[in-house]
């Protein structure tokens, strides 16, 4: 299979860390008889830099073209006095309206090797942990109407509106059960129904899209308040958790906390094609850009997303995922993830390590 992929390696340790999947996608693609060819573009304070701007219509342009895009991190001090329009961070809200990708896709797993880094107990932890959160990315309360007012008695007073339409619903609905069919074949869709009327229409539209498309996908229904407690009770009861911008967010995040390490964590976004974005959750880490101190897990393991999402690669993915866990097991580590006991090396040794057990 012949796959173009675009590459936005972006600032600070972002050319280490792509640099590193790329690695581990090559030995893919000889491992299982795929062509991958790779075209490096600008985006961010690159871009910047070059162009005068954070996102050259040639990037777009040419990442609209391929079959998925990979990026690094963008931003960093040296573009922070720039007006909100020109910075680095402009870019990638750009790109991700230029690509039409609605959902955010984002794994937080805790690996059996790094338990020790959870803030859970270990019997909460000790078999691993995987919560893949699908939010909504261009609805909800961050989009709605929104405003404020003096009250002669309340003081000033400001509202947000939360808004949702069966279509958007629909479409998020899609991806989670997508990704669902691909696993466990189980959701669970978080919302507020007790409370709020978009939740009950969020509710019953998962349901009716659910069971009229996928039948073979398992879902069932939770409050936001009992998923943030279940989350840190019993982690290990989530698969595929399907849930509004808001809730997404704010879940996410919990979720990510529970693995320990922002160096492991990788995401995705994704639309009505299979044409996706991937990248690590982290940042572009500038204090140590050009070490080879970066940790590339989080992107490779962005790259093992792409594999299984965009190019429906399932057993490449888990190829790639037995990769890293072989990596950790046998006790090397980043500086990131580094404790008593194991064996500490750097960007390229890690990559280079990971696309070795790739088979």
């Amino acid at each position: 299979m012949n796959k173009h992929i675009a590459v936005l390696a972006g600032d600070g340790i972002g050319p280490e860390i792509t640099e590193g999947a790329v690695l581990v996608l090559k030995k893919v693609a000889a491992a299982f008889g795929h062509t991958f060819s790779f075209e490096p573009l600008l985006m961010g304070g690159c871009a910047i830099d070059a162009c005068g701007e954070p996102l050259p219509a040639h990037t777009v342009e040419r990442c609209l073209a391929s079959d998925a895009v990979l990026l690094g991190a963008v931003g960093g001090p040296k573009w922070d006095t720039l007006p909100g329009d020109r910075r680095p961070e402009k870019g990638l809200l750009g790109i991700r309206k230029a690509m039409g990708l609605y959902s955010n896709i984002r794994p937080a797993r805790l690996w059996k090797a790094l338990a020790d880094a959870s803030p859970l107990k270990s019997a909460l932890v000790e078999n691993g942990v995987e919560i893949i959160v699908v939010r909504e990315l261009t609805g909800g309360i961050y989009f709605g109407k929104r405003g404020s007012y003096s009250d002669e008695t309340m003081g000033e007073t400001a509202w947000d509106t939360e808004q949702y339409s069966v279509r958007e619903i629909e479409r998020i609905t899609r991806i989670a059960c997508e990704l669902a069919r691909k696993r466990s074949g189980r959701v669970i869709s978080v919302d507020k129904a007790n409370v709020l009327e978009t939740s009950r229409l969020w509710r019953r539209t998962v349901h009716a899209y659910a069971e009229a498309h996928f039948p073979d996908v398992t879902v069932t229904d939770m409050l936001v308040d009992n998923a943030a407690m279940q989350i840190v009770k019993n982690p290990a009861q989530f698969d595929v958790l399907l849930t509004s911008n808001m809730f997404g967010d704010i879940l996410s995040d919990e979720a990510a906390q529970v693995t320990g390490s922002i160096g492991m964590l990788a995401s995705s976004s994704l639309g009505d094609t299979t044409c996706g974005l991937y990248e690590p959750i982290h940042g572009s880490a500038p204090d140590i850009a050009g070490t080879d101190a970066a940790n590339p897990i989080a992107t490779i393991l962005a790259a093992a997303m792409m594999l299984r999402d965009s190019f429906g690669m399932t057993k490449e993915c888990a190829a790639v995922e037995r990769a890293v866990e072989a990596v950790l097991a046998e006790g090397w580590r980043t500086a990131d993830i580094m404790s008593a006991g194991m064996k500490q090396i750097g960007c390229r040794e890690m990559a280079r390590r990971i696309a070795e057990h790739v088979s």
